[in-house]
């Protein structure tokens, strides 16, 4: 049962919807004839690292050179026999493909080999559904899951029959199978109401924090870059931090205190990845609306990776095509993350590459704290645009009015001279009208920070 007391997706298509802790599992990919390619290994390394997030253990891979899938079986009818009989040999109980299968290919390959057969796409909605942490992403990914397999409803063996009932035969098993479709589809059109109720509300909460003038910082980047521990790192509220592919679901709002009485909301945000399953897309809104809707980016690139490139062309595609489609991009600054393990030649040409070609950047550690001064500063100058430093002439009759300076925004100093006092602020610049509207003088004065 989910956190909302309904069922959860695999109580509607049986255990087969999903990999389980501890199965064992052959991982089967399908690539163009030639040698094998950088991009090539990182999709079968990535996979391995999925399913491994998952829960599953991966006990061998198995690749075949061909122009294009089986329409049938997705790999070749001779390839598996040899699935087959690798899995016998390794104990496998699972095989996980490269890529999204159709309906059929699942079918029919579990069908010759008498395994459980699941794609990429199942392998990540399974660890969406694992690590959902609030009942709107647990509804969201349910809906994703939902939505991937009403169509596979039919090749999931005796998984939704009565004791008796044949799926995929005339007479009662056919009629169970439809009324297995129209509960999911009723399903699937609760789980949307609410959601889309809870649009709403975070619709309501996107405007009174743009109403405050604070700018919106959203730290963006491939999955398992170090996004969550350089929230924590920059916020000091602890997040769920793990060394697994994505380790955080939920969107995460927290005040940053920056150098120059300045400061920023900043939202931690789910990793990107190559081949999102689009049905998860939706499951991403409040990552994707967080992003949409700051005022700066924060992408963050994990400088060990031999992959840093490709993940940041991934992550520049996910934003102009998910994210950013009708409007433009806000300013970027690049996070080069994790210098403390850049300790190999390869990797310091990484590192130095990144730091010429791209503009403007920061390399920093947020496991051990390096650089998180310089990335404050770079912030703060980056936002500049978006504050004032005024200097308040403050009478002598109306002390009381540093109280509600300092609501309005970070007192900076204060002097006093035959009762008259002089108060420096920092504030949003939107704020100005409220400032004007306490009746008293101030001028607006330039600091070292400001570009």
């Amino acid at each position: 049962m989910g956190r909302s007391g309904l069922p959860r997706v695999e109580d509607y298509v049986g255990r087969r919807a999903r990999l389980y802790p501890a199965e064992r599992a052959l991982l089967v990919g399908v690539l163009p004839p030639g040698p094998l390619s950088w991009e090539e290994e990182e999709l079968m390394d990535e996979l391995a690292a999925l399913v491994e997030t998952a829960g599953a253990q991966v006990v061998g891979r198995i690749v075949q050179r061909r122009r294009r899938p089986d329409p049938a079986t997705f790999v070749g009818k001779g390839k598996v026999e040899e699935l087959s009989a690798l899995a016998r040999e390794l104990g496998a109980e699972v095989l996980v493909l490269s890529d999204e299968l159709s309906p059929a290919q699942a079918r029919n390959l579990e069908e010759r080999t008498g395994l459980k057969v699941v794609d990429r796409a199942q392998v990540i909605l399974d660890i969406f559904a694992q690590r959902a942490g609030t009942a709107e992403a647990e509804l969201a990914v349910e809906l994703a899951q939902l939505e991937y397999l009403l169509p596979r409803l039919r090749g999931w063996g005796q998984a939704l029959t009565d004791p008796g009932g044949g799926i995929g035969t005339r007479g009662p098993g056919e009629t169970r199978l439809e009324l297995d479709r129209r509960k999911v589809r009723r399903r699937i059109q609760s789980i949307r109401r609410r959601l889309s109720d809870a649009d709403r509300v975070r619709s309501l909460r996107r405007k009174r924090r743009r109403q405050l003038g604070v700018p919106q910082v959203a730290i963006v980047g491939y999955t398992n870059s170090g996004k969550s521990t350089l929230f924590s790192a920059l916020t000091g509220q602890q997040v769920f931090v793990e060394d697994k592919l994505f380790a955080t679901l939920d969107t995460k709002v927290r005040r940053l205190d920056l150098p120059g009485g300045r400061w920023a909301l900043v939202s931690d945000t789910v990793g990107f990845i190559r081949k999102l399953p689009h049905q998860l897309i939706p499951a991403f809104r409040a990552t994707l609306e967080s992003a949409r809707e700051a005022d700066l980016l924060l992408v963050v690139l994990d400088v060990a990776s031999r992959f840093a490139w490709e993940h940041l062309a991934t992550v520049r595609r996910v934003l102009a095509r998910e994210v950013f489609r009708d409007s433009p991009l806000p300013p970027c600054l690049y996070v080069l993350n994790k210098v403390d393990l850049a300790t190999t030649p390869e990797r310091m040409a990484t590192l130095r590459r990144l730091e010429h070609e791209l503009s403007p950047t920061v390399a920093v550690s947020a496991r051990y704290g390096t650089g998180l001064s310089e990335l404050k500063e770079g912030l703060a100058r980056l936002l500049a645009p978006h504050f004032a430093r005024v200097v308040v002439r403050i009478p002598p009759d109306r002390q009381a009015l540093l109280q509600s300076l300092s609501e309005l925004g970070t007192l900076l100093s204060v002097s006093w001279e035959d009762g008259q006092g002089l108060a420096e602020v920092s504030l949003p610049k939107v704020r100005l009208g409220r400032l004007e509207r306490f009746g008293v003088k101030f001028s607006e004065v330039q600091d070292e920070l400001s570009e």
